[in-house]
């Protein structure tokens, strides 16, 4: 059962529901019988809900049922009793018009379904993008022991002798087949073999980077983020998560105790040195946020300058893939080389700190995790930039564009709309140079609407004839974490709600500094004052339901875009439900 050091079975939270001697307790007890269990299957036993994010249309979370018994196996072994509870699959393959519109309702789900239930402890099944911050976001407010667990990458990708990276080569053969350079018969193979197995994208994106950030953060078994989904390391990783969950109920080892300030710096850090997607910015800091943490744009840009990136991964790096990374050491390893910038001393769900967990980690091939001696990049994955066309902030990858676009001018040329960029970009005529900047708006948290994975706008088919791969693109829409390319991304605030994006025009000189970190057009104030005054605000996204909610409750790119009213300080929380 392991070491009562906190709890008792009378002072579990479980015990309120099952414990008095009362109707309401009777009715509880009666409806366990129901379900088949004798009173010693769960009385004076942690019950720990296994959330899980399985769905038949999520091919990222497609072990999730096997691993949910593996789960429940280490629960019992532990001596608690497992509850397996649905949650909302939030996928990114087939939701429309964005997964992001419900990371929010995965969180507000995640918080309410642990309040209202009799559980002592979480088990959070999660991977693919917006899931992993979306159930860490409900468990913090929560404030149950919670632990993460990864559903990790897929196997690599191979077709024809060559290997595949999920997402990247997805753009980067999708330009060549535009350009006429791939048949029928290789597009059919390319598709068919670049994800062969369960699991996430095995590139650095969104899902791997999400991952990693929660297991630097203390909420995974160390290193659990690198294990591929397919490695029999899996299961027995689901398992142990089942036994210490458990033990971290009788420790009263809660989530405030391990989500620190130090803590989430120590993500950030790693998450820049692993060339981490940019949604990681808007993901971290909504996380930090949940957690009384104050932590900005300004403080990721900070440690950006300072983190050398050393995980040579797509899409920053150049060569391997997430499996690659595993057979390296993992993150354990890559955690190892970077160990005296982080503060070791922070609690994890282990009960042991950082650096305990860190004791004995190996870097087995120094090209794929590199030392700070030979990284593949200087600086970190993420740059922040200002200037008179996003106050509040934008983001770049550095690592994943051709650096001849680090300082770039040229002439706007400014869509209002995905389907009139799409459009353009396929005209072979379109007047256009590899010097010009290409600019999409009305794509943000609001314009989206939901904040779509438009921000790697596609280079138009007259430049890829000619042999171009690459140009400055500026977007208030975010991209897919398996992108590259010189894409500036999160515009706040964004052009739907008035922001300085929406102010551009096409032909107007646009500058981007990286190294001084700003992004600005080439317009006199007095001008842009006239346009101002000219905007009108576009018709609403949403007229009813959740849609209406998100639009006017959602915080613009820099604050997270977590809706207002969940973060704290906003208001009193309800608190633990009644029992009577």
């Amino acid at each position: 059962m392991g070491e009562s050091t906190g709890k008792t079975p009378e002072t579990l939270r479980s015990a309120r529901w099952f414990a008095p001697d009362d109707l309401r307790s009777f009715g509880h007890r009666s409806r366990m019988m129901q379900l088949g269990y004798d009173e010693e299957d769960f009385r004076g036993k942690p019950i720990i809900g296994v959330l899980n994010t399985w769905s038949e249309l999520n091919s990222c979370h497609g072990h999730f049922r096997e691993r949910a018994q593996d789960v429940k196996r280490g629960v019992a072994q532990a001596g608690g009793f497992a509850v397996e509870m649905p949650s909302l699959s939030v996928d990114e393959s087939f939701t429309k018009p964005s997964s992001m519109l419900y990371r929010n309702m995965l969180a507000m789900e995640t918080e309410e379904m642990i309040r209202s239930h009799p559980l002592d402890g979480v088990v959070l099944m999660g991977g693919c993008d917006k899931t992993t911050p979306g159930l860490v976001m409900g468990a913090l407010t929560a404030g149950v022991p919670m632990i993460y667990l990864p559903a990790g990458p897929m196997l690599r990708g191979h077709y024809a002798g060559r290997i595949l990276g999920s997402g990247s080569d997805a753009w980067k053969f999708w330009d060549e087949r535009r350009a006429g350079n791939i048949t029928d018969e290789e597009w059919l193979g390319i598709q068919g073999g670049i994800a062969r197995s369960v699991g996430t994208c095995m590139t650095m994106g969104t899902a791997s980077t999400m991952t990693a950030i929660t297991d630097a953060m203390g909420l995974t078994l160390p290193g659990a983020s690198s294990i591929p989904a397919a490695d029999s390391g899996h299961q027995r990783m689901s398992t142990a998560c089942g036994r210490r969950i458990v033990e971290m109920v009788w420790e009263d080892l809660g989530p405030e105790r391990i989500v620190t300030d130090a803590a989430v710096r120590n993500a950030a850090i790693v998450a820049m040195a692993t060339g981490c997607s940019t949604n990681a910015v808007v993901h971290l800091i909504a996380m930090a946020r949940r957690a009384g943490v104050d932590f900005t744009l300004d403080d990721l840009d900070e440690l950006g300058r300072t983190t050398p990136l050393i995980a040579n991964v797509r899409p920053a790096g150049k060569e391997y893939l997430m499996e690659d990374f595993f057979y390296a050491g993992g993150l354990r390893a890559l955690m190892k080389q970077i160990e005296e910038r982080l503060d070791t001393s922070c609690v994890t769900v282990t009960g042991k700190t950082l650096g305990e967990c860190l004791e004995g980690a190996e870097v087995y091939n120094d090209d794929v995790i590199r030392p700070l001696s030979n990284p593949v990049y200087h600086e970190g994955s993420l740059a922040l930039l200002r200037g008179n066309l996003c106050p509040d902030g934008a983001v770049i990858k550095p690592a994943a564009c051709d650096p001849k676009f680090h300082v770039h001018e040229g002439p706007a040329l400014v869509f209002d709309s995905y389907p009139e960029m799409k459009k353009a970009v396929d005209d072979e005529t379109l007047d256009i140079t590899p010097d010009h900047v290409m600019v999409l708006r009305n794509a943000g948290p609001q314009g989206g609407p939901g904040f779509p994975e438009w921000g790697m706008l596609p280079i138009p088919k007259a430049l890829i004839k000619q042999g171009h791969r690459d140009m400055l693109r500026i977007s208030d829409a975010r991209m897919s974490g398996t992108s590259y390319g010189a894409c500036v991304l999160h515009v706040a605030p964004e052009s739907f709600v008035g922001g300085a994006l929406a102010l551009l025009r096409t032909g107007d000189t646009v500058r981007l500094d990286l190294p001084n970190r700003r992004l600005d057009m080439l317009v006199d104030e007095e001008e842009l004052e006239r346009r101002r005054a000219a905007w009108t605000p576009p018709e609403p996204r949403f007229e009813r339901g959740y849609g209406w909610m998100f639009s006017r409750h959602v915080t613009q790119a820099d604050k997270g875009c977590d809706f207002d009213y969940l973060e704290r300080g906003f208001g009193r929380a309800a608190g633990e439900p009644d029992i009577f």
